[in-house]
């Protein structure tokens, strides 16, 4: 018999022709992350959930007498109640590395059009204020070769990220929670706040870093400074950010996520010119969802045939290994 998926995202017809080369052992419901109607139509049958960002609770998974995995498809597994599926003897995997390459093209991207001032020169352009053009642009644009970028995070997707910027001629500072004595470039967290040009967050939701981008935080940055997030919105304290662009004291922010998400389109980030935003996508591609659904069903495969489950980040998985 089949194994049960849902695979709780709207594919595209590339994932779907993917996905139904396994047809013959995988039985994959495909259900809109907002369709809650058709999440819990689905639920108390599946075995598997491939999840992607829409929060999965306790209350959720006691819906699901039949779950074995919660597949997430990504890094971060702050959107799915661990503790609850733990004590359910539901595993719980992730795919670290996965989406390392689109993510850090995205914050590479944001860099750059924020520190370029694109949305604002593509703005003037069309409406043919685009010309003479504006002298500030030779006081204040910087080259991102010029410039020194702060990693805060280091991970699969902060390396990435630096060798795209040293190919640029940058200079690359970072700071993760254990110093690299191998390396030049580690700094303390505050020493790469004063230090950096533009600081990019590379780092997971946990208690730890929530918040830890604050007032205080952002003060220490220096003026004229830029903040690019595609890490999670609640790692930075979005009033003291909103304050902070407001009285210039940083430049620009580029933002592809937010602490409520899908993001209200009254938050006063979306308001300011000096912020560049994205609706958390920036691992969404073809090449990294090829990906996924490529780990996705090589676990499924495995769990079908009662083999240790790869990328288990909860005790429940033990038993299988």
């Amino acid at each position: 018999m089949a194994l049960k998926v849902l695979a709780h995202f709207e594919p595209g017809e590339r994932a779907r022709e993917q996905v139904a080369e396994t047809a013959d052992w995988l039985d994959v419901r495909f259900v809109a992350e907002h369709d809650d109607d058709a999440f819990y139509r689905e639920l108390p049958d599946a075995e598997v959930i491939w999840h992607v960002l829409r929060p999965l609770s306790g209350d959720d998974l006691a819906k699901a007498p039949k779950l074995k995995l919660v597949h997430k498809l990504g890094a971060g597994v702050n959107t799915i109640d661990v503790e609850a599926a733990t004590a359910r003897g539901i595993a719980v995997a992730n795919m670290p590395g996965a989406n390392a390459a689109s993510v850090a093209e995205a914050a590479v991207m944001l860099m750059l059009a924020t520190l370029r001032r694109m949305p604002a020169l593509d703005r003037a352009t069309r409406e043919g204020r685009g010309w003479p053009t504006d002298p500030e642009l030779g006081d204040k644009v910087r080259d991102l070769g010029g410039c020194t970028v702060g990693l805060i995070g280091y991970g699969n997707v902060a390396k990435r990220v630096e060798q795209a910027l040293r190919a640029l001629g940058t200079t690359v500072l970072h700071n993760s929670t254990k110093r690299d004595e191998n390396t030049t470039t580690w700094a303390t967290f505050n020493e790469l706040l004063d230090r950096s040009d533009i600081v990019s967050l590379h780092l997971p939701l946990t208690p730890e870093t929530r918040g830890m981008v604050d007032g205080a935080a952002l003060a220490r940055m220096k003026p004229g400074s830029i903040l690019i997030n595609t890490a999670r919105g609640e790692i930075v304290d979005e009033t003291a950010l909103v304050s902070a662009l407001q009285n210039g004291h940083l430049a620009a922010a580029g933002l592809d996520v937010f602490a409520t998400e899908p993001v209200p389109a009254d938050n006063p980030l979306l308001a300011l010119d000096n912020v560049i935003v994205s609706p958390h996508v920036s691992w969404y591609t073809a090449d990294t969802m090829e990906r996924y659904l490529t780990r996705a069903i090589r676990n499924c495969r495995r769990l079908a045939d009662g083999q240790a489950l790869y990328s288990v980040v909860n005790p429940a998985g033990d038993e299988r290994e």
